[in-house]
């Protein structure tokens, strides 16, 4: 294997909070990385992030993490307001980019980046970190080896007690979690329709609590419950198909999956028009709990990544499945935009909003 101080691939991050850290050490352990430079508008913390893992500079210019010529890979962990810039002037600068969810705050942003990447013959993935877990890859392999039966539903709850967000609201903070589990496990389906309930409480300006619903090809029904004044950590999908059932609890310390022998059939012979309780049978069997990877999700995620470009193969998460996240989000967040102009007009309801 390569050692660490022969990487090809110099790594910069842009953005050393909560994040950062998990990202320059998972970049460092790759053997065809190194982190080159990092950069924080608090300098104090870039320069004791750098400290911590022997990076060679650190400051609080994003610039001059895109300018390093020793930089070939831009990592963005940014607030998301400034991702679009931040992105669109690496990739012009001639490096690979991944960008941290949400993509951008506009469908528009994203398509562009993405049709500059393409133009420069670029790597542009977003950090859907989730689909690169052990428990949503055996998700997909269940889901798509037949075994599930007809798919009829994927429901997921993301909540937790904080932390308020002051640039965005509850779903652009939490929401892209599970629609990029949603978005991986249906092979980038273009939903239906979108609708989407929220409210804003304890004297905040964004939204703390939303209801997301989003339609598939084949009625088939996403429901994404997001909340900061939950009193408990909740982060729960449930897939229901017609043969199986799964419950992934990403809190769950080790049965994280648990595939379960049950569904419900009703008989072919019950018309619309019948009382049709007879024509209804319910299957109960046994709970499955599959043996899953226990890699860092971080680490298959950068060794992915790291293949993608020196292989020019596309990303599992790539700008066009930001792309599809953020355009949910956008209509999403239309309708809130609205619920809110009718709410203080006086109004109760969305008739005739549309």
């Amino acid at each position: 294997m390569t050692s660490n101080h022969q990487a090809d691939i110099g790594v910069g991050i842009i953005g050393c909070g909560y994040w950062g850290p998990n990202l320059i050490r998972n970049f460092n352990r790759h053997p065809r990385c190194r982190v080159e430079r990092v950069a924080d508008m608090r300098r104090e913390r870039a320069e004791a992030v750098a400290r911590e893992f022997h990076v060679p500079a650190a400051n609080d210019d994003p610039g001059s993490v895109i300018d390093d010529p020793r930089v070939r890979l831009v990592v963005i962990a940014t607030p998301a307001a400034s991702h679009y810039q931040l992105a669109k002037r690496a990739l012009l600068a001639g490096k690979h980019v991944l960008v941290m969810k949400p993509f951008t705050t506009s469908a528009e942003h994203a398509e562009e980046l993405i049709a500059l990447a393409e133009r420069q013959g670029l790597v542009c993935a977003v950090d859907h970190t989730f689909v690169y877990t052990g428990a949503v890859q055996k998700m997909y392999d269940t889901l798509h080896d037949g075994s599930m039966g007809d798919l009829f539903y994927i429901d997921s709850v993301r909540i937790n007690l904080g932390l308020f967000q002051s640039d965005v609201n509850v779903i652009w903070d939490l929401a892209p979690h599970d629609l990029s589990i949603i978005d991986y496990l249906l092979d980038g389906q273009d939903p239906v329709s979108v609708h989407c309930l929220g409210a804003t409480h304890a004297g905040g300006s964004q939204e703390n609590i939303a209801y997301l619903t989003v339609t598939y090809p084949g009625n088939v029904l996403a429901h994404v419950h997001v909340n900061w004044l939950a009193p408990a950590k909740v982060r729960r999908t449930i897939v229901g198909g017609s043969q199986r059932m799964m419950v992934y609890d990403d809190v769950e310390p080790s049965e994280k999956v648990r595939i379960y022998d049950r569904g419900v059939s009703i008989a072919k012979e019950a018309s619309p028009g019948e009382i049709y309780q007879q024509f209804v049978s319910y299957r109960q069997g046994d709970m499955h709990v599959p043996q899953l990877s226990g890699r860092e999700a971080l680490a298959v995620e950068v060794e992915h990544l790291v293949d993608c470009i020196h292989n020019g193969k596309t990303p599992r998460s790539d700008g066009r499945a930001g792309l599809r996240v953020v355009r949910i989000l956008e209509a999403a967040q239309h309708q809130l935009n609205t619920l809110r102009e009718l709410q203080h007009a006086g109004l109760t309801t969305l008739r005739g909003a549309a």
